[in-house]
């Protein structure tokens, strides 16, 4: 039970030791992490102007209607802040290579789970002032109780997992196999673009429907909007059975598929391009 509870704070400690030299290295660079913030009030403002011209020839589109979309496209902001995790990844591990000190961090003495929480914990300290701000706003457009303010944070929160498993796959490819990366990164883009981020499914031609619903983003991000429009989130897991389980299996077996593919690539390949 000692050797358990040492074992726990020496990860604890790993981790943290991680997070923080990650903080200070991307506070080096001040505007990047200012345009981090920016970029995303870019990409849902397209939307809201043409969203709000939708709702003058029709009231609702499925669960979008004139009086949430704005709550919807905040979502989608913070969504945004969050999806930095993935790029974070490889864009943290392509730093360390060119300082050269990539194969150090590699053979210290870290789990890999430690270095996908050190540097999860990173980027959520550094968008935590946006990510807090649109999180209040929202909170105002459309009050939610105290409980489904908890359940909102823990979704966020297992996106930001989710996306950190993304990004430690993505990343060890960043430093093993340039192609792959850039293709992978690719990937990303269009999975994103499929997943009704910014717009309603009911938008979209019955042919696309069809690709989206193979998407399970879109399921992760579709439970977030109805736990919050619903303001029950009990009421909402048990009514969207099919959200819930991609939810609660994503949240589980992407972080571990991610740390399972970095030390399988990164034992075949290590680092190439020194």
């Amino acid at each position: 039970m000692i050797n358990f509870i040492k074992s726990i704070k020496s990860n604890i400690s790993k981790s943290l030791a991680l997070t923080e030299k990650n903080i200070k290295l991307n506070l080096r660079f001040k505007f990047t992490i200012l345009f981090s913030y920016i970029t995303p009030i870019i990409a849902i403002l397209m939307p809201l102007i043409i969203m709000s011209q939708f709702f003058q020839f029709k009231e609702q589109f499925g669960n979008w209607t004139i009086e949430n979309y704005f709550l919807y496209q905040f979502i989608a902001y913070n969504i945004i802040l969050l999806r930095g995790i993935i790029t974070e990844f490889p864009t943290q591990f392509r730093i360390e290579k060119f300082w050269k000190t990539l194969p150090a961090l590699m053979i210290a003495p870290f789990n890999r789970f430690n270095l996908l929480i050190g540097i999860f914990l990173s980027k959520i300290f550094l968008i935590l002032i946006p990510f807090t701000l649109f999180f209040i706003v929202s909170c105002i457009f459309i009050p939610i109780s105290f409980i489904t303010g908890i359940f909102i944070i823990g979704i966020y929160f297992g996106i930001a997992l989710i996306f950190s498993g993304i990004g430690l796959i993505i990343g060890v490819f960043a430093v093993s196999n340039e192609n792959v990366w850039r293709l992978l990164m690719f990937s990303i883009n269009i999975i994103f673009w499929a997943s009704c981020l910014t717009y309603p499914f009911e938008l979209f031609p019955a042919i696309f429907q069809t690709v989206i619903n193979l998407n399970p983003l879109y399921y992760l991000f579709d439970i977030l909007r109805l736990t919050w429009i619903e303001n029950n989130p009990l009421f909402t897991f048990i009514l969207y059975p099919y959200h819930s389980l991609i939810f609660f299996s994503s949240l589980i077996v992407i972080p571990c598929i991610g740390v399972l593919v970095f030390n399988m690539i990164f034992k075949k390949y290590g680092i190439v391009g020194y």
